[in-house]
């Protein structure tokens, strides 16, 4: 039962750019509702966690809490040629001695649950299983949302529905986008078009020490595909397939029209023996499920009385693991914004957009290395065997330091064998 009428602020979305974002906030003495959709934990991708995270947690108060869990630690990532050869992997700690160059690999139902169980703990009103339908406009402003209660479609949900007002909208619904669909703002990257197959599997081989809990990136034969391999907890790995959605699944249908996923999914498996090596006598937890990761991004941050956060403001290619930690930063960043903008009441895109520069530019960075990953003729080995003085400015954008360090200094080396599309600078006004 939600409590008020009115909040300060109401978060839409409980994944981790909205519980990031409604827990600092309400951290600062404001009035905080945050409504998830889901009633229940539910199983997401988007496991791997990148050790700029530990900053955000620090803030959070989830450190501890992280360090008592069971999920895997992680030191580092590697990568595998499409021969089968393995890179040295990629030591957060050879450029930060920190003890935040080490971080996890979460199970997504339980890291969620532990993010929104601590923002309760710090004063948000939490509320689930409420679905938020649209959000209320007086112009440009942004003044409250519509929800409803229950399951959608339920006859008896239907006449649960009610307005309910906010000073500041946090619009953290993830690939919904709730307000970028509603105006509009989103464009999608016309050479970043992927789909992915992914499971779950219990068994199989990994590394020993300080490589047991390292994210692989695995290319495939022809590195027309890619695989990831992350190890969570129960004994499960994560293993997902990401190509072309053309090549992975629109030209891949049987002749009755239907997609059969699992026989794509062994036939990419074939052309990566060291994954499937890896596998041997591994069991596949559920049947492979598919998704479209069109990389794109809204043309503005933030409006009169309302801001995005994580994928509902723009989502990444998953190669880098740079998902979650994306939706902190940008929890954490907004956060800020909305803090100054209470305590100087202005409510204006200026203000609450004030981080969108620092946040893109940093976004710009892992884009950059993206597009040098789907580069064929590029190889990340060869590059640093010319170039040994970028390996810093790699593990640091590994490492998600880009917001704590310059590591644009690679990019002009890196961008004589591989394109770079132009920086799409944020709109300013509506």
């Amino acid at each position: 039962m939600i409590t008020n009428e009115n909040y300060d602020t109401i978060v839409i979305g409980g994944g981790p750019a909205g519980s990031t974002a409604a827990t600092l906030i309400a951290q600062q003495g404001y009035n905080v509702l945050l409504l998830e959709r889901d009633a229940e934990p539910t199983f997401k991708i988007g496991e791997s966690l990148i050790p700029a995270t530990y900053w955000t947690f620090k803030r959070l108060g989830m450190l501890e809490k992280l360090r008592a869990s069971h999920f895997p630690l992680k030191f580092s990532v590697q990568f595998f040629t499409r021969t089968g050869k393995a890179t040295n992997p990629f030591y957060f700690f050879e450029t930060n001695p920190h003890e935040s160059a080490v971080t996890w690999q979460v199970l997504r139902s339980e890291f969620d649950q532990m993010l929104l169980d601590n923002a309760e703990e710090k004063g948000v009103e939490v509320q689930r299983g409420v679905s938020v339908r649209k959000v209320l406009f007086e112009g440009d402003k942004a003044v409250g949302v519509v929800v409803q209660n229950g399951r959608m479609g339920d006859e008896k949900s239907k006449q649960n529905i009610e307005t309910i007002h906010g000073t500041v909208i946090v619009d953290s619904t993830g690939q919904s986008s709730l307000i970028g669909r509603q105006l509009k703002l989103n464009t999608i990257e016309p050479n970043l078009k992927k789909a992915s197959l992914f499971t779950h599997y219990e068994g199989g081989h990994r590394d020993e020490r300080l490589d047991e809990g390292a994210t692989l990136i695995l290319h495939t034969e022809e590195k027309d595909s890619w695989f990831w391999s992350i190890p969570l907890p129960y004994n499960r790995t994560s293993v997902g397939v990401v190509g072309e959605l053309d090549y992975l699944l629109q030209n891949r249908r049987e002749q009755d029209g239907k997609l059969n996923a699992q026989k794509i999914f062994e036939e990419e498996l074939e052309k990566c023996q060291p994954l499937k090596l890896r596998l041997e006598g591994a069991k596949q937890l559920f049947p492979i499920q598919t998704t479209k990761d069109f990389s794109y991004r809204a043309s503005r941050i933030a409006g009169d009385n309302w801001v995005l956060i994580g994928d509902a403001f723009g989502f990444l290619d998953p190669v880098y693991s740079t998902g979650l930690f994306l939706a902190l930063k940008s929890g954490e960043m907004a956060a800020d914004a909305v803090v100054e903008a209470f305590k100087d009441n202005d409510f204006s895109q200026t203000r609450l957009g004030q981080f969108g520069d620092m946040f893109v530019e940093g976004m710009e960075a892992f884009r950059k290395l993206v597009y040098a990953f789907y580069t064929k003729d590029f190889s990340f080995a060869r590059f640093l065997s010319e170039h040994p003085e970028h390996l810093g400015g790699i593990v640091d954008i590994l490492s998600g330091d880009v917001y704590r360090r310059d590591v644009t200094h690679i990019f002009p080396d890196m961008s004589k064998t591989c394109y770079f599309p132009p920086e799409v600078p944020l709109t300013k006004s509506t």
